[in-house]
C-alpha cells in the first residue's frame, strides 16, 4: 500500500506527488509498492506529470489523482491505421500475489500468455449483476472543448482462450492448450502470425543473453482470431464540443473487431441507438462540453444493471438498466440532476467475464490536445 499520507510533508513537498509504478494488469502481479491507497494500480505512460497526488486540491481532507496528458504524450497505437492514442488511468481491478499463490508456477505461466492474470483479482463486476458506482471529477476552466477523452470508463473482461481456428471453428480452450497454441503462433491484437526464429544476416538464430532464441511474427495473418473485446461497455467522456454517457453492447461471443458501431457524440440522438448486427452503442446522455460545470467537483452517483448474454446463442437474455446522477455546487448552491433515469438499455459484453472501472485520461481518435483535470472520490456497492 502506499505510504504517502503517512510521511510528513514540507509545505513545498505538499503541492503534486508523482506516482510512478505501473502495472500491466492482464499480465503481471501487482507488487506492494505498487498499490495506491490499497485500492488502486496506475496504468499507461510513466511520465512524471501524467497520475500525480495533488495537495493543492483536496478532496474529503484527502489530496485528489490529478491526471495530465501533454501534446506529445501518445505511447500506444489506434483504432485505424496510423492513429494513436494515449493512456494515464488507475485500474480498481488487479491481482496480488496472494490472489495466485495457490497456482503452480507453470499455471501462473499460462495464465500470463493468456493474458488474464487480472481475473484472479479484486475489482470484477460480474454479468448480469446491478452495481452502483460513485466518484467525482473537477474540470479546470483552461480544458479545451476540442479534447477527445474519456475520463471514467467500465472495461469488459474478454478471455482470449476463446478463439476461431484457421478453419473457422470458434472454440473454447484451456489455459494449457492456448500456451501450446502460443509455441507456434505469435498474437497481435485479435490475430494470429506464424511464430519465426529470428535470424541475424549470416542465417544463424538471434539469440538473448540467456541463449533463448528469440522469434518474431511472419508480416501475413495466418488464420487464428482470439477474443480481444472492443469499445467499453460505459464510458463517459469529452468529444466533439460534448460531455457524453456512452453505453455500448456486445452480443457476439467472439467479437468482430471489423465491427466499428460506435456512436458520434456529435451527430447521435440520446437513447437513439446506432446499431449494426450484433451490436449497439447508446448516447445515454449528452451536454455541451461549455455547459459542464468547471472549477468545482461535480460527482456522479450511478447504478447499473448489466445487460443479460445468451453466451454461445448470441442473443440478448435480458436488457440492462443505467441510472446517472449528476451534482456539484453552483453559486454556493447545491444542484443535482438526473440525467439519465432509469434507462432500459443494452450494456455490456457476452463474455464469461464480467467488467471493472478505471479513471483517468483515455485519449483516443488520434487527438493529441493537451488534457488535464482531477479525479476523486471513487466507491463501488
Amino acid at each position: 500500500m502506499c505510504l504517502l499520507w503517512g510521511f510528513s510533508l514540507t509545505a513545498q513537498e505538499k503541492t503534486l506527488v508523482p506516482i510512478r509504478e505501473r502495472v500491466d494488469i492482464q499480465s503481471q502481479v501487482a507488487p506492494e509498492n505498487s498499490i495506491i491507497d490499497g485500492e488502486w494500480v496506475a496504468v499507461g505512460t510513466r511520465k512524471k506529470h501524467a497520475i500525480q497526488y495533488d495537495y493543492t486540491r483536496l478532496y474529503d481532507g484527502k489530496p485528489s489523482y490529478r491526471f495530465e496528458l501533454k501534446q506529445n504524450d501518445n505511447t500506444l497505437a489506434g483504432y485505424s491505421a496510423g492513429e494513436t492514442k494515449g493512456r494515464a488511468e488507475l485500474s480498481y481491478c488487479f491481482a496480488t500475489g496472494k490472489d495466485i499463490e495457490k497456482l503452480t508456477e507453470k499455471q501462473f505461466e499460462n495464465i500470463v500468455k493468456a493474458k488474464k492474470v487480472y481475473h484472479y483479482g479484486k475489482g470484477e463486476c460480474p454479468q448480469g449483476s446491478t452495481r452502483h458506482y460513485r466518484f467525482s471529477i473537477y474540470v479546470p476552466k483552461d480544458l479545451k472543448a476540442s479534447v477527445n477523452t474519456i475520463f471514467a470508463q467500465w472495461h469488459g473482461m474478454p478471455d482470449r482462450t476463446l478463439l476461431c481456428t484457421p478453419e473457422g471453428e470458434v472454440k473454447e480452450v484451456s489455459d494449457e492448450e492456448f500456451a501450446k497454441i502460443c509455441e507456434k503462433v505469435i498474437f497481435k491484437k485479435d490475430k494470429g502470425y506464424d511464430r519465426l526464429p529470428l535470424l541475424r544476416e549470416d542465417g544463424t538464430l538471434e539469440k538473448d543473453k540467456k541463449g533463448n532464441i528469440l522469434y518474431q511474427a511472419h508480416w501475413e495473418p495466418n488464420g487464428w482470431i482470439i477474443e480481444q473485446g472492443g469499445f467499453p461497455p460505459l464510458a463517459f467522456g469529452f468529444n466533439k464540443g460534448y460531455f457524453y454517457i456512452k453505453a455500448n453492447s456486445d452480443r457476439k461471443w467472439l467479437s468482430d473487431k471489423t465491427d466499428r458501431c460506435n456512436i458520434d457524440p456529435e451527430k447521435g440522438e440520446i437513447m437513439h441507438p446506432l446499431i449494426s448486427k450484433y451490436k449497439s452503442s447508446t448516447l445515454a446522455y449528452k451536454e455541451p462540453f461549455s455547459d459542464f460545470p468547471k472549477e468545482t467537483w461535480v460527482t456522479f452517483e450511478i447504478a447499473v444493471t448489466w445487460t443479460v448474454y445468451g453466451m454461445e446463442k448470441e442473443n440478448i437474455v435480458k436488457p440492462g438498466s443505467l441510472d446517472v446522477v449528476m451534482s456539484y455546487e453552483k453559486n454556493g448552491e447545491k444542484v443535482e440532476r438526473h440525467i439519465v433515469d432509469n434507462e432500459t438499455i443494452l450494456i455490456g459484453r457476452n463474455d464469461r467475464n464480467g467488467y471493472y472501472f478505471k479513471f483517468g485520461i483515455y485519449r483516443v481518435g488520434n487527438s493529441t490536445t493537451p488534457v488535464c483535470y482531477n479525479l476523486a472520490g471513487y466507491k463501488e456497492y
